[in-house]
């Protein structure tokens, strides 16, 4: 089954806010326990209970919670599969400098992050002695979430949630903090509420190529022809140190925006890159050494991949099927040069025509196969 996440800012301050801050704190540490002691053993269990059961009682001494302790088991444990996928020595590997806590366990309700009525959370907190106290955050819920919130309490919709911790500070001798809670949810409860068209008659193929500051759309016919270019930009996205969550809201806006013009122009199947592949390149990319600035990488690579993802993940919404193709080919090539110059494009738009190029034929041989 697929997932999707929700994620809820709030602001807090004074004591809720230090109970907040200790108990991501303490997951924190205690999540560079366990991977410090993982990294010391030969041979890891190969199974979720063996983890628990070499582990549990280690995590659970700095931070006295099952469910949080789990959670931990669960951050690390994926942390080793994910090395173990890429050929990454998981014995280099350090965490990031984040601040957060989590329940994995799929369930309702959720026992430490509780979602109730009025759009309230009562969130399990743990001190610095080891004491445990709930206390209420009321996050701020976007409009389109209001109505998926209730559905969670009305169907009793199990899921798994956490909180993640976005900034803190001191301000008139109180102690603050920014943050999230993130709620994930199983994809089809997702579209089941969130669908905004419900049929789709058209009978044209959209490509797009994503970029650091733009989405390039390209719309052609069965035949190839091309009937229509837009682009839909996000230019602030690219500047250095711009807010994450700022940018995650234009690059959705802008998303919608790209889909929404895709429905109403008739496109049906919307070909994309295939994120896996970008992947796969990008540790290439990585290990060849072929950086052009320390910020590169997270632009080219992770950046792309989750745009991409994010609009497969939206496209239904409109009704629309994704496909994914082969991302090599598609820019800096001879075919590429040509599209370029017989329809006087530029080669973003150039790399977007090619990508649904691709999928048609792709898309074509797969319905042949079919007949």
């Amino acid at each position: 089954m697929t997932y999707i996440t929700l994620c809820l800012p709030f602001n807090i301050s004074d004591n809720e806010a230090g109970r907040m801050l200790s108990t991501a704190w303490l997951f924190k540490i205690a999540s560079h326990k366990m991977l410090s002691l993982a990294k010391q053993f030969p041979i890891l269990p190969a199974t979720d209970i063996g983890w628990k059961n070499v582990f549990r009682k280690i995590i659970y001494e700095i931070i006295p919670n099952r469910r949080y302790t789990d959670g931990i088991i669960v951050l690390v444990r994926g942390i080793y599969e994910f090395c173990r996928q890429l050929g990454i020595d998981f014995k280099e590997v350090e965490l990031g400098d984040w601040l957060m806590f989590q329940q994995t366990e799929k369930e309702y309700p959720v026992r430490n992050i509780t979602l109730k009525q009025g759009y309230k959370f009562h969130v399990t907190t743990i001190d610095y002695n080891g004491n445990s106290e709930r206390i209420t955050v009321k996050p701020t819920i976007p409009k389109n979430y209001k109505l998926l919130l209730d559905k969670i309490l009305e169907e009793k919709q199990k899921h798994t949630a956490r909180v993640v911790i976005k900034d803190y500070g001191v301000r008139k001798n109180k102690l603050w903090v920014h943050g999230e809670i993130q709620l994930t949810i199983p994809l089809n409860f997702y579209y089941k509420y969130m669908v905004r068209y419900r049929r789709n008659y058209g009978r044209l193929y959209g490509g797009a190529d994503v970029n650091v500051d733009r989405i390039n759309l390209a719309i052609i016919d069965k035949y190839g022809r091309l009937r229509d270019v837009k682009t839909f930009w996000f230019e602030d996205v690219a500047r250095r140190g711009y807010p994450r969550r700022k940018a995650r809201i234009l690059i959705g806006m802008a998303v919608h925006e790209m889909l929404r013009y895709a429905y109403h122009h008739g496109v049906k199947i919307m070909f994309l890159e295939n994120p896996e592949v970008l992947g796969k390149l990008k540790l290439l990319w990585i290990r060849n050494g072929r950086r052009l600035h320390r910020n590169y990488n997270w632009k080219i690579t992770v950046f792309r991949s989750s745009v991409i993802e994010t609009i497969s993940i939206k496209a239904p919404l409109y009704s629309i099927n994704t496909e994914y193709i082969d991302p090599r080919g598609t820019t800096h090539s001879k075919e590429h040069d040509i599209v370029m110059k017989r329809y006087g494009l530029d080669r973003h738009t150039a790399s977007a025509y090619l990508i649904a190029l691709r999928g048609i034929e792709k898309y074509t041989k797969i319905q042949k196969a079919i007949i």
